[in-house]
């Protein structure tokens, strides 16, 4: 049985994922400015650390977080033990592996991305990577999202889903509202299977 691929993302009230702790986003860091931390909000984060196999990230995020990450270490432990796996056609192995940040790998292609999910192992969690997720949703790839709304509206700003995605049909599996304003929302795709009526 193929692992399943999650993306998990913070978002604005009008799709916005970019710069969410911060970032060249004019409005870097929104998701704690202005908003009442509310601890049983991010339940979900840690869960999903505890549960993952592996990590999927685009060239960019990836960029961002392997300097970090690793130094912290108490927030971070099991991604920084866990497999990491960076989607990029302009990085080099060695740019990848030669971060500090251990167990990195590179992958050149979806069709790397398709073989990974088909290994044993826990669920490949995408955290940002705007550009990578597009073309996971695009090559039907997806299998759930974890989505963490934010009261705020940006206006501007990378979004999560292209403008011209293809359609999906979701179901929601788990949701939860939180007193800051935060709702949490669980979508399993849906690929029916059933033959079309003639």
């Amino acid at each position: 049985m193929a692992r399943p691929l999650i993306v998990t993302e913070f978002l604005t009230l009008d799709g916005v994922m970019e710069a969410p702790g911060g970032g060249d986003h004019p409005q870097a860091g929104w998701t704690f400015q202005g908003i009442d931390f509310v601890p049983e909000a991010y339940e979900i984060k840690g869960s999903e650390q505890e549960e993952a196999g592996a990590l999927l990230l685009g060239r960019a995020t990836f960029e961002e977080v392997a300097p970090v990450w690793p130094g912290m270490d108490e927030q971070f432990r099991q991604y920084n033990r866990m497999p990491k796996h960076v989607v990029s056609t302009t990085l080099s192995a060695e740019q990848v592996t030669g971060t500090g940040w251990e167990n990195c790998h590179l992958l050149r292609d979806l069709d790397e991305v398709r073989a990974l999910e088909d290994t044993d192992g826990g669920p490949l969690l995408v955290h940002g990577s705007a550009r990578l997720v597009q073309s996971l949703v695009a090559a039907d790839l997806v299998d759930r999202y974890h989505l963490l709304t934010f009261p705020v509206l940006l206006g501007s700003g990378k979004r999560l889903f292209a403008a011209d995605a293809p359609t999906q049909r979701l179901e929601l599996v788990r949701s939860a509202d939180f007193s800051n304003g935060v709702r949490m929302a669980v979508y399993d795709v849906r690929r029916d299977t059933s033959p079309t009526a003639a």
